[in-house]
């Protein structure tokens, strides 16, 4: 029996799209569901975390998560992507490199400074999926034989890092999962791996692939307007001193 939004704590952002507020880190996880496929955008920072996001989405749809993309390689939306055995999984070209070798290490050594477990941190990080599917570009993903869920990757960074993938899913309202290239509970954050010279520019390409009519889903923080991401953007540029 599948549940609605409202009963399972999840947001509906439009028909056949929500998104839920982790908590500890805020981080977002989001469902677009298609007639055949459903697609999750990021996994959590754990295999605890993503096993409740996998049986969450299951309880709402009825259907097994068959797609994952993942927005950017940071240990609280990747480490529960090992929790989706069989789901196609999604990244901008890069990121595979991130989840590898001394990047699969330092993703598990800031997971616990940030306060995640070190045994979760450590299981999480040996199990971790790399992505089936590099981004480069934009590449469409058909979630309905028929025609009737089309959703876009789009490789939009860098920007909040190297290798930043946004999810555009068209229709009334067009909605836009951002990851952490837009942030709504806090100011964005600009870590080692930031590419701020470009930050400003990747918003410009969310917008433009959303236009002034869509939701636009934060990594962390509530839904937000194309305002919201335009003053975000000048902000940015401002702080990091790019010009237009």
């Amino acid at each position: 029996m599948t549940v609605t939004w409202e009963e399972s704590g999840w947001e509906q952002v439009a028909p056949g799209v929500g998104r839920c507020r982790l908590p500890v880190w805020d981080c977002t996880a989001g469902l677009v569901v298609g007639t055949d496929a459903v697609l999750l955008v990021d996994a959590g920072s754990s295999l605890g975390e993503g096993a409740r996001l996998r049986a969450e989405a299951q309880a709402l749809t009825g259907r097994r998560v068959t797609h994952l993309a993942l927005t950017h390689p940071h240990f609280d939306h990747v480490l529960g992507a090992a929790a989706f055995a069989g789901a196609e999984v999604f990244g901008a070209v890069g990121t595979d490199t991130a989840l590898t070798g001394r990047g699969r290490e330092e993703l598990r050594a800031d997971a616990v400074r940030h306060g995640l477990d070190a045994r979760a941190a450590e299981e999480a990080a040996d199990a971790l999926v790399r992505p089936h599917h590099a981004v480069r570009g934009e590449r469409t993903l058909d979630l309905d034989p028929g025609g009737g869920r089309q959703v876009l990757l789009a490789n939009v960074g860098p920007g909040h890092t190297a290798h930043d993938l946004a999810v555009l899913v068209p229709g009334d309202p067009g909605v836009v999962f951002c990851g952490d290239l837009v942030e709504e509970s806090g100011e964005p954050q600009a870590g080692p791996d930031a590419v701020p010279s470009h930050w400003p520019a990747a918003l410009d390409r969310l917008l433009e692939l959303g236009g002034e009519d869509a939701r636009y889903v934060p990594g962390h923080g509530a839904v937000v307007d194309a305002a919201f991401v335009r003053a975000q953007r000048d902000a940015l540029a401002a702080r990091f001193g790019v010009s237009r």
